[in-house]
C-alpha cells in the first residue's frame, strides 16, 4: 500500500476548486493508500494573521476535511503545529537547500516583487514543505500544477540528503489530477478560483448557500456567442463550468455538449448551479454537526497521535545521519 501525503493552508473557507481539484480526489484514493491530510497551519504564518482567525480558519479546515469525506478510521487528519516534527525537520530540509533554488521559486517571486520587507519564510517554507512530505515516507504527492515546482525540490532535497548523510528518505512522485486540478475564476476564467480573490463572485465557498452559489453561477464570465461548447483557449469561462458541472454530476463533458446545443447558457448556468449545490449541501449539513463537537476535536486528538509516532521515526533517523544529538554509549 503507497502512501499519500497532502496539506492545506487555513488561510480562509476553500472553494469549490479547492474540493473539486483536490479533497473529492482525497475521498477516493483513502480506499487503497495510506493517507496523512494535514492543516498546514505553520505555512500560514508566513504572512500576517489574525490569531483568532487562524484558529477558526483551522478548525473550519478540518471539519470540512471530514464533511467532504475523509474517514478518520482509513485517513489521518492533524495539525500541522500539533506535531513538532515538521518545524525540526524543515529546519534539516533548509540547511540543505540553497538560496539562489529557493529564490528562483515562483511563488516567492510573485509574493515578493516589489515589496520592500517580506518574512524571510516566505523564501524559506519550501523546505519545510518538503519535511512535512518526507516524514511521513510518501509515495504519491496530489497537488495543483501551480505546486509543481515546490514538489520537484522536494525530490531534489530528498535526494541530496540521501547522497550526502544516508539513504533516510522515500523520494515521492507528483501526482496532477487531469481533469478538475485547475478550477478557474468565474469573473476570470484564465485565472485558478482562489479563496484569496477579493472578488467574492469570483469563486463559491464551498459554504456558500443556496442562494449565493446559484447566484454566483449565473452571473458567471462567458461569452457572446451562447453556445456551449468545450474550448479552453476561445471560450475559456464556458470550458470552466463544463468542467465544473461534469465533475459535481459524473456525465462526460461530451455529454453535456451534446445535451446543451442550441439551448443557450440560461438552462446550462441553472442546471450547473443545481449540480453544484447538490453537490456541497451534504457537505454543509455535516460541517455544522461537526464543528463545534467534541467528535472533531477526538479525530484531530488520535490524529496528531499517529503522526506524531510516524514522524518520530523518520526525524530521528535524519538526525543520526546528520550527526545530530548524543550518542548513548
Amino acid at each position: 500500500m503507497k502512501t499519500i501525503f497532502s496539506g492545506i493552508q487555513p488561510s480562509g473557507t476553500l472553494t469549490l476548486g479547492n474540493y473539486l481539484g483536490a479533497m473529492k480526489n482525497f475521498v477516493e484514493v483513502q480506499e487503497d493508500h495510506e493517507c496523512y491530510f494535514c492543516v498546514v497551519d505553520q505555512h500560514a504564518i508566513t504572512v500576517s494573521q489574525n490569531r483568532l482567525e487562524l484558529r477558526n480558519n483551522i478548525k473550519s479546515l478540518s471539519a470540512l476535511y471530514i464533511a467532504s469525506g475523509i474517514d478518520p478510521n482509513k485517513s489521518t487528519l492533524f495539525i500541522q503545529s500539533e506535531v513538532p516534527a515538521h518545524a525540526q525537520l524543515g529546519w534539516m530540509m533548509q540547511c540543505v537547500s540553497y538560496i539562489g533554488e529557493l529564490e528562483r521559486m515562483t511563488q516567492f517571486k510573485d509574493k515578493s516583487d516589489g515589496k520592500e520587507s517580506v518574512s524571510s519564510a516566505l523564501l524559506t517554507y519550501p523546505p519545510l514543505m518538503a519535511a512535512d512530505i518526507l516524514l511521513y515516507k510518501t509515495d504519491i504527492v496530489p497537488v495543483g500544477e501551480d505546486q509543481k515546482q515546490h514538489l520537484e525540490l522536494t525530490r531534489d532535497l530528498a535526494e541530496r540528503f540521501n547522497r550526502k548523510y544516508n539513504d533516510v528518505f522515500t523520494i515521492p512522485e507528483v501526482k496532477i489530477a487531469k481533469v478538475g486540478a485547475r478550477i478557474m475564476s468565474l469573473s476570470e476564467p484564465t485565472k485558478k478560483m482562489s479563496k484569496s480573490n477579493p472578488n467574492p463572485k469570483s469563486y463559491v465557498s464551498m459554504l456558500d448557500d443556496e442562494k449565493q452559489i446559484t447566484k454566483k453561477i449565473k452571473s458567471a464570465v462567458t461569452d457572446s456567442d451562447n453556445e456551449v461548447r468545450f474550448d479552453v483557449e476561445n471560450k475559456p469561462g464556458v470550458s470552466n463550468l463544463l468542467t465544473i458541472y461534469s465533475l459535481c454530476s459524473g456525465l462526460k463533458i461530451t455529454e453535456l455538449e451534446e445535451k446543451y446545443k442550441g439551448s443557450g447558457y440560461g438552462p446550462f448556468k441553472t442546471d450547473v448551479a443545481e449540480a453544484v449545490v447538490n453537490v456541497l449541501k451534504p457537505i454543509q449539513d455535516r460541517y455544522y454537526q461537526l464543528i463545534d463537537s467534541e467528535e472533531l476535536n477526538d479525530i484531530l486528538d488520535k490524529g496528531a497521535e499517529k503522526a506524531n509516532m510516524a514522524s518520530y521515526k523518520t526525524l530521528k533517523k535524519a538526525e543520526k545521519a546528520m550527526g545530530l544529538g548524543r550518542k548513548r554509549s
